[in-house]
């Protein structure tokens, strides 16, 4: 025997008698046993450790050889944590309960009383088990940075769905030039990444990256903040300003929420694009500018066009490219390595010894609708991570629950129709309540304008 033990065992069963004994036994050969007389307490203690195999007892009431408790409890660990190594243990050598038990999801089956060394043979067999789904899952884990080390170029922006990398192919092809760049996005996206990572593999790379939430900038100082103003040219004015279209001069200037806009702010706006001069507030004298702009929104522009209250002019400025960033709920492939790479930061940042999220918790993560994208899911790791008492993040470390889906809150019956049918009656009813206002349905569903429409396109409506 090995002098170096490792592995952590936790051996359920009713029998205090047998517990002493296995531990007893067991001790010499694993690094940490655990046992416990009580079923109920296992969600606890897979919450505080991560097992490498579990020793469960089939049958828990007296008198009672059915097995239905050991099928329970397996049921409920492999909930937990779906890649669980568990080992059944039973009085009775029933062969057809053990094929059950397998099919159910467990990996080996003992009879009790049992034999020390087959026992330990049983136990290290369904270790090596563990360790090679750890390794697979390591290897997975490598293999997604790796592809993300060769895609460097945007290592700020995680993704692997087929969506974000149509979204590194537009930015490889037009970050090169000096063509306009209009990016949409519902809130929470990643606009601004997007923005910084054309920047970064542009011609102008060394230069200014100049940043303006519009969004934020009252009408009064809108000149000012993008401009610039001289001293005294206002009561505040204190002192000389440069503003952001000269401070991005050479470089790159990014607009964010542009659709904020008042129609009397675009005019001004898309006279300075037009003419590529800027003069600061005060000043008579007219500075030459060369930027690359890049603007970015959450509202439907197009619609906002037809509807007067967004320029068209200065729309076929700003989007000779357009790039569409699809909401976190459309790519739920994402989600996982998102959220591995948030884990990573705030495990660090708290001084947290968490390094994995259960694959339950990911399957919660996949049903969510993320209404805040990666901002939310961002936000909602931190607050596990946080909340966390185990070392394994668990689906009742996320605050999900209270997330009403669309379907329900429309009062449908959604056993009665399946998926499709569902996004289709929910689509129908909002447009009705709104008349068919596209801006007003898309709004409401949590959809960008153009996702609406291929929905509709998609369902013949």
């Amino acid at each position: 025997m090995s002098d170096h033990k490792y592995g952590k065992i936790l051996i359920v069963d009713d029998n205090e008698d047998l517990l002493k004994a296995a531990k007893m036994h067991l001790k010499r050969h694993f690094a940490q046993v655990d046992i416990e007389k009580n079923p109920e307490s296992i969600p606890t203690l897979m919450a505080h450790e991560d097992y490498d195999v579990i020793l469960l007892d089939m049958n828990f009431t007296k008198d009672v050889s059915s097995g239905s408790e050991g099928y329970y409890w397996l049921q409920k660990i492999l909930d937990i944590d779906p890649s669980a190594v568990v080992v059944l243990i039973t009085a009775y050598g029933d062969v057809q309960m053990a094929v059950k038990a397998i099919k159910a999801g467990a990996t080996d089956f003992v009879l009790k009383p049992w034999e020390n060394e087959k026992l330990l043979a049983t136990l290290f067999s369904s270790m090596r088990l563990r360790e090679s789904r750890d390794q697979v899952e390591t290897l997975k884990i490598k293999n997604q940075e790796i592809n993300l080390a060769l895609n460097e170029k945007f290592s700020d922006i995680i993704g692997q769905s087929q969506a974000m990398q149509k979204i590194f192919s537009t930015i490889e092809r037009v970050a090169q030039t000096d063509a306009n760049v209009l990016i949409l996005g519902e809130n929470g996206t990643g606009k601004e990444l997007i923005a910084r990572a054309i920047h970064r593999n542009s011609a102008r790379k060394n230069e200014t990256f100049a940043s303006v939430d519009l969004g934020s900038v009252t009408e009064t100082l809108f000149e000012s903040e993008l401009f610039g103003h001289k001293r005294g040219a206002f009561t505040d004015a204190k002192e000389d300003r440069v503003g952001r279209f000269e401070l991005a001069n050479n470089g790159t200037l990014f607009l964010d929420e542009i659709g904020n806009l008042s129609m009397p702010l675009q005019a001004k706006l898309l006279t300075v694009l037009q003419n590529r001069k800027v003069s600061r507030v005060g000043a008579n004298k007219e500075v030459p500018i060369n930027i690359r702009l890049i603007c970015a929104t959450n509202m439907p522009l197009y619609e906002m066009v037809k509807e007067n209250r967004f320029r068209q002019d200065l729309l076929y400025r700003i989007n000779t490219i357009e790039i569409e960033i699809p909401p976190l709920r459309e790519r739920p492939e994402d989600i996982p390595l998102l959220a591995h790479f948030f884990l990573k930061g705030y495990a660090a940042k708290y001084g947290k010894t968490i390094s994995k999220i259960s694959d339950a918790a990911i399957v919660r993560m996949n049903k969510h609708s993320w209404p805040g994208n990666i901002r939310e899911l961002q936000h909602s790791i931190e607050r596990a991570v946080i909340m966390s008492v185990g070392n394994v993040l668990q689906p009742e470390d996320f605050n999900l629950n209270a997330a009403t889906t669309k379907e329900t809150e429309a009062g449908l019956n959604l056993d009665a129709y399946n998926l499709e049918e569902v996004e289709k009656l929910l689509i129908r009813k909002v447009l009705k309540k709104y008349n068919g206002n596209i801006t007003q349905a898309a709004t409401e569903l949590g959809l960008t304008r153009s996702s609406l429409y291929r929905r509709l396109e998609k369902h013949g409506l």
